[in-house]
């Protein structure tokens, strides 16, 4: 990892207009980015991670009301025209969704779409070189037999192949940052840990960034070097991968680790712990902590009041919760 800051999000905060109000999805959301860096997003579904990535790709529908700061490289994305959105995508920054089948064109093959992503950045190349580039991509995403997998349809695939198309054609064109998106989702565990070590290992030959999006923090035990949790639009703890782990500061953090399957569980037949309640609607945030009303340790006249300010805990670790210390003595 480089010192080199990439990424910058500042302050960004993202609402809808709806009927029944605003609907707010992000809010006040920072942090950095370094070169070579591995950055794990880690929260429930409807906690702000994918919108945060739509943001930073520039994909949020028309109605949506962003205010804020992301700079790539020291240049600001907000406000950019499509046509200039359109050189940053791909070309600089990627993206791999969820739903590689989806996402993929199920009547052109995987090679024409392979192909289709290299000649819209590399228009200088000839159709050869556009053929070989793709070849070469379905290698490095370790699909066997590249060649002759060019002329496949998606359906032909299985899913954790599509996958790994779906990474070759984000990594076509060597962007500086690669966003997966929840790319392991859906997949079994087995083809989850080979998703990874393609990740890792196109990390290693290009040198890309990559922000890894997940509702789980296994996924991100092993390949993150830093991690952001998020609960209802903000971040309530950032720390390096290590003291999320073992040096927990907020209580929402500690009920998605004690949610984690464990095999030094005392019984086969003990349930896994689940975080009591709902998060609250995008519409109707309580006016304190956002997880006050799901959290054990909070207490009324303290915890919804405001909003907790993050305060630092360690180095680089920092948690918005004003019961720190005080809750992992109640915890022990």
């Amino acid at each position: 990892m480089s010192a080199e800051v990439l990424l910058e999000v500042e302050h960004l905060s993202i609402a809808f207009p709806t009927e029944t109000g605003l609907a707010r999805t992000v809010e006040d959301v920072s942090f950095v980015l370094h070169a070579g860096e591995t950055l794990g997003i880690v929260g429930e579904s409807g906690s702000g991670k994918s919108m945060t990535a739509m943001a930073i790709m520039g994909i949020l529908p028309k109605s949506a009301i962003v205010t804020g700061s992301i700079r790539l490289r020291g240049r600001e994305l907000l406000g950019l025209s499509d046509d200039e959105l359109r050189e940053v995508r791909g070309r600089r920054i990627a993206i791999v969704f969820q739903d590689a089948l989806a996402a993929l064109n199920p009547v052109m093959t995987v090679g024409d779409q392979l192909v289709e992503a290299v000649r819209v950045h590399r228009p200088d190349l000839s159709a050869a070189e556009h053929r070989a580039r793709a070849v070469e991509l379905l290698a490095l995403v370790g699909i066997p037999s590249p060649e002759q997998r060019m002329a496949r349809y998606p359906h032909e695939f299985s899913g954790g192949m599509r996958q790994r198309v779906m990474i070759g054609m984000s990594i076509a064109n060597e962007p500086e940052l690669l966003i997966a998106d929840e790319a392991t989702t859906a997949l079994d565990v087995t083809v989850q840990a080979q998703i990874l070590d393609v990740l890792r290992e196109v990390q290693a030959r290009t040198g890309t960034t990559v922000m890894l999006i997940t509702h789980d923090l296994g996924v991100v035990a092993g390949s993150a070097d830093r991690v952001l949790v998020m609960y209802s639009g903000g971040v309530v703890e950032s720390a390096p991968v290590e003291p999320i782990f073992y040096d927990t500061a907020h209580p929402y953090t500690a009920g998605l680790l004690a949610s984690l399957p464990r095999l030094d569980r005392r019984s086969r037949d003990e349930r896994l712990f689940q975080i009591p309640g709902q998060p609250p609607l995008p519409t109707a945030w309580p006016a304190g902590c956002r997880f006050a009303p799901r959290c054990r340790h909070a207490i009324a006249g303290r915890c919804d009041v405001a909003v907790p300010a993050a305060v630092e805990v360690g180095a680089g670790h920092t948690a918005a919760c004003v019961r720190i210390g005080e809750w992992q003595e109640e915890a022990r």
